[in-house]
């Protein structure tokens, strides 16, 4: 027998073992895969019916399941899109909505990147008691803060508006915001800030162009949080809005069932209009997300 027939049969039998431990290895991992494809189909399969539905008629829906129109003929149509944007105020609680969410996403994620930087890298007196206090804000419940808040803004004139719940929203989301923003810029190298200070780098300058930029994927990842949780609020805006104008369109969707269940056929358009903007966010930020999220798990 040749060398070279021998380094055949070698090259072959480690060919051979490695496709056999890749094949073990992934009858072990076989288990988690199949957990993890019934907790995806537990949460997607009920949102595609809910989208299915929403273009659906009402006598289509009352006569046989959403998994009908998944064979000719489908029988889509818009009508319930257009009855909920007909009714009245839906299409500028939809409006509100954005002019709510997006200014409170900003003013929060400003102040709470200027604020985690200045726990992180600044030095003044109180630092580490004043991070400890609004760490313990964090704790403190949203329902016992509501009616002081409220009596505070009658008394500043600024209830029913939506300067009022920017205001609110950013407060309640701060502490968390900070907190988390603070670990991360922490992380980040030192003597990157130290060659920015040699070289004459005031704090607004580290900001601006050193802590803003390598802090982009948890900052983006919060605006993915932050945004869902002001767009999908319904209790800060009952509070501070009331019967307003600006009543953003959680509070709308509410009143598109009556107690005796009338309306129901609006509930699926109506949904999929509310997760239409927020999933847009998402998609656009997903690669963003991802960085923050796996940010400090591998350690070079």
């Amino acid at each position: 027998m040749s060398v070279g027939t021998t380094t055949r049969e070698a090259v072959r039998s480690r060919s051979a073992i490695s496709v056999l431990d890749r094949f073990g290895a992934g009858l072990q991992r076989l288990p988690l895969h199949i957990v993890i494809i019934i907790f995806c189909a537990i949460w997607i399969v009920p949102t595609v019916g809910m989208i299915l539905n929403s273009f659906r008629s009402v006598s289509d829906m009352g006569q046989a399941g959403w998994w009908t129109t998944l064979f000719p003929p489908h029988g889509f149509t818009l009508a319930s899109y257009q009855q909920v944007l007909a009714i009245e105020g839906v299409a500028p609680s939809i409006v509100s909505s954005v002019l709510i969410t997006i200014p409170a996403t900003v003013i929060q994620l400003t102040i709470a990147t200027m604020g985690a930087y200045a726990f992180a890298w600044m030095k003044f007196p109180g630092k580490n008691l004043f991070f400890i206090v609004i760490v313990g804000l964090m704790v403190v419940p949203i329902q016992m803060t509501l009616i002081p808040v409220l009596q505070f803004f009658k008394l500043v004139h600024l209830n029913a508006t939506i300067i009022a719940v920017w205001l609110a929203h950013s407060g309640y989301g701060l502490p968390f915001e900070v907190f988390l923003l603070r670990n991360y810029l922490g992380g980040l190298p030192r003597e990157v800030f130290e060659s920015a200070e040699v070289d004459g780098a005031g704090h607004s300058v580290r900001f601006l162009r050193i802590a803003v930029p390598m802090t982009l994927p948890a900052i983006a990842s919060l605006v993915i949080f932050v945004f869902l949780g002001i767009w999908n609020d319904l209790l800060v805006a009952l509070t501070f809005l009331g019967t307003s104008q600006y009543r953003p369109f959680t509070v709308v969707i509410t009143g598109l069932v009556t107690s005796f269940g009338g309306g129901w056929q609006f509930l699926t358009a109506a949904a999929v209009l509310q997760m239409a903007l927020p999933l847009a966010v998402f998609i656009a930020l997903q690669r963003y997300f991802v960085r923050g999220v796996t940010a400090g798990s591998v350690k070079g």
